[in-house]
């Protein structure tokens, strides 16, 4: 009889021999204590070393750094504004009727008076010129009747000082003598009455003047206001010119308006005003004459020049925001400035030339304290300094570091995607122009307009 023997299968002898080789590794370390403590000394390293790698591959940080720049920083104030007043100035009529003639074209020179076109009247027209030229006429008969009276009291102004100095004052009469009461109160009235006529002589001639341009607005022929080269003529022969005149009247007097219409323009070579708001933190620092760089939304690549002429420190109030403005006199005129054009100025409040400067980032603020974040032999090392002016992305350092300290601007860990940076002391001063990290110092120009420029240092 043959006896059969029962083999075992590859996954029963594995179990086997992962149990005699632990015995095996078991019964070696328990031979002697010192086996056992290597044992352990042994793992402990591998694990403090594993933790060690992991720990450096998660903390290792690449620093962005700039260097403290000698050179030149410029603060200033960034406002929106409009053109108000161009070069250009508007001719407007209020005639109505149908252009006859047309005597100038765009580019002729002008003068004060002289003829630019022909109109014939229309039933509206005919209406408004003689309501206008009855009240030239009224006007004009006020300030006659004024003129008349004027003299007149004059004259007895000058009778009653006379009288009351011979009378009175060359008698040595006491001033609560009755003849001296009586005489000085005669020539006083009399001052008063003249003066009196004085104001109402000034008030009927400016109503005389007003008509009188209301008049030659609704003559028949049009006429420069100024001098200048004439151009944007809108007239052409067989147009028509329509205005009404609007009415009202009361029991003391009547008013008539009308409105205008531009019909060309004149290019008298005057420099544009612009005109920007300011906010409440802006305007104590906006002074007359400061000097101010202006951009315009609709003229890409050029920067003006000008200079702050007037400033309102008296302000408005609209939905209880409280608004000042200023008044920038361009240096020269364009014929690409429009009346109404978007501006941006940027009001240069104070500059630091030779200075240091180092990027705003690089900068913290704690307890009252700034610091700088500098990088010394690869290891981050915050510096004490003071500082003066920035703007947009320097700030002037006035002491603590020296030229050429490199400078932490911001960091970046291979364990998050993000950029760590500094927080400038700066960051809600005012605005101005930015300037160039690290190399040679150097004037901080802008070099396109609106808020976040591109910016470029020059010199060395």
């Amino acid at each position: 009889m043959v006896k059969k023997i029962k083999m075992d299968s590859k996954e029963d002898v594995k179990p086997v021999v992962q149990k005699n080789f632990i015995q095996k590794v078991w019964s070696w370390l328990t031979f002697s204590k010192k086996r056992w403590i290597g044992a352990l000394v042994v793992i402990l390293l591998a694990v403090f070393g594993i933790w060690k790698l992991q720990s450096n591959a998660a903390s290792a940080v690449t620093y962005q750094t700039g260097v403290v720049t000698k050179g030149t920083v410029v603060s200033t104030i960034s406002d929106s504004g409009r053109a108000l007043t161009t070069s250009a100035l508007n001719i407007e009529t209020q005639v109505s009727g149908i252009v006859k003639d047309v005597y100038v074209k765009d580019g002729d020179t002008v003068y004060t008076g002289e003829r630019i076109a022909d109109v014939t009247f229309d039933t509206n027209g005919q209406q408004n010129y003689a309501q206008a030229y009855a009240s030239y006429l009224s006007a004009k008969n006020a300030v006659a009747s004024d003129n008349a009276n004027y003299y007149s009291l004059q004259s007895s102004m000058f009778t009653a000082n006379q009288k009351f100095i011979n009378d009175a004052v060359m008698r040595g009469l006491a001033t609560d003598d009755p003849t001296y009461i009586e005489e000085n109160g005669t020539w006083q009235a009399a001052q008063a009455s003249f003066l009196e006529q004085q104001t109402s002589l000034a008030k009927d001639q400016s109503s005389l003047n007003n008509a009188a341009i209301n008049l030659q607005q609704n003559a028949s022929t049009i006429t420069s206001p100024y001098t200048g080269t004439i151009s944007n003529i809108t007239l052409v022969p067989g147009m028509v010119l329509s205005n009404t005149v609007n009415n009202s009247s009361t029991s003391s007097s009547s008013t008539s308006s009308s409105s205008t219409t531009r019909i060309a323009t004149i290019d008298n070579q005057s420099t544009p005003i612009i005109n920007v708001t300011l906010s409440e933190t802006d305007v104590p620092n906006i002074k007359v004459g400061q000097k101010a760089t202006i951009t315009f939304d609709s003229i890409t690549g050029e920067t003006f020049t000008g200079v702050v002429a007037t400033v309102d420190r008296i302000g408005a109030v609209s939905s209880n925001v409280t608004s000042y403005t200023a008044n920038i006199k361009l240096d020269s005129g364009s014929d690409q400035i429009l009346p109404n054009m978007a501006a941006t100025a940027d009001i240069i409040i104070d500059t630091a030339t030779d200075a240091l400067y180092v990027p705003s980032a690089a900068l913290i603020t704690q307890n009252g304290t700034t610091y700088a974040k500098t990088l010394v032999n690869g290891k981050e090392v915050d510096v004490a300094v003071e500082t003066g002016i920035s703007d947009d992305t320097n700030t002037v350092i006035t002491s603590g570091l020296s030229e050429g300290t490199t400078v932490i601007t911001g960091t970046t860990s291979k364990s998050a995607t993000t950029t760590s940076t500094g927080t400038s002391v700066f960051s809600s001063s005012l605005r101005g122009f930015g300037g160039a990290t690290g190399g040679g110092g150097g004037a901080v120009i802008r070099t396109s307009g609106g808020g976040g420029g591109a910016t470029r240092a020059t010199g060395g």
